[in-house]
Order: C-alpha cells, then structure tokens, then sequence
C-alpha cells in the first residue's frame, strides 16, 4: 500500500490554490449554464399561459437558493482551499464529501429525468439550480490568494 500511495503522491496533478479557485469557479458556471439552459427550455414547452410564470418561479428560487445556501458554500470553499495553500491535486477543488454530493445530485437528475414528472415542471427545478449555481459562481471568480508573506505562509483571506 506504501508503494501505491508513493506512486498517487508523485504523479498527482497539483495546482496552486488560485487554480483551484478557477477550476470551481469554471465548473460551477458550466454546470449552472447547461441546467439553467435545460430548465428554461423545459419551462417554455408548457401551455403558454404558463411558461413565464414556470421560468419566473424558477428564477426566483433559483436567486433565494443561491444567495441563502449556495453563495455561504462557495466562500467556505473559498476559506479551505486558500487556507490550503497551493500544491494539491487540482481535484481537491471540492472536498471529497462535496464530490459525493455532486454524484448524488447527478443521480437524482437522472432518476428525475426518467420519471414521469412532466418537462415543465422539471424546468422550474432545473432553471433554479442552475441559476443558484451560476450566483454561487461568482464569489469563486472573485477570490484572490493572498501573495505569500515573506515568512512563507499564506495570509487567509478573500476578495
């Protein structure tokens, strides 16, 4: 097993924290761009009547979840990997709990995808993670390491 973690340990593809920051920020655009696409799309099959009332229901939760829940994990997210620092696999971006919720939340759309649950109605829930992503995503762009001190060590801190 000693040899099988020496081997992980030198080829692991590091990054610095500031790339781990784009890595986050990049990926939580492009999955809230693709979900909030295929949300909207969905909202506007219904009867007419209802598509801008379906797109707006899910715009606005999309706006209440990402600022209440989604924004809070981006800044801890934020927190952990400039506290970190640089030299860790460019996949330690998320933290091994949030990969598995990432899996989850991709099983829970395929499960959802397939059940009977009309087009519409899956737009609302689609339309408003992804735009709770994509607010998410911004404190992600915005965030700067600190330059190294010269002792060496990071000031934790955020833009």
């Amino acid at each position: 097993m000693g040899r099988l973690r020496a081997f992980l340990e030198r080829w692991k593809p590091r990054a610095t924290a500031r790339a781990q920051l784009r890595a986050a920020a990049l990926l939580w655009t492009v999955v809230g761009l693709a979900l909030g696409a295929a949300g909207v799309r969905w909202c506007l099959s219904a009867p007419s009547r209802w598509k801008e009332l379906l797109v707006g229901a899910g715009v606005l939760l999309g706006l209440l979840k990402g600022l209440r829940f989604i924004t809070p994990v981006a800044h801890r997210n934020i927190a952990r990997l400039i506290e970190r620092g640089d030299g860790h696999c460019i996949g330690g971006f998320l933290s091994w709990r949030s990969w598995l919720f990432v899996l989850a939340m991709m099983t829970l759309g395929i499960v959802l995808r397939r059940s009977p649950t009309p087009r519409p109605a899956l737009g609302v829930v689609y339309t408003a993670i992804g735009l709770a992503l994509l607010t998410g995503s911004f404190p992600l762009w915005r965030a700067r390491p600190a330059p190294i001190s010269e002792a060496g060590a990071h000031d934790a801190g955020r833009a």
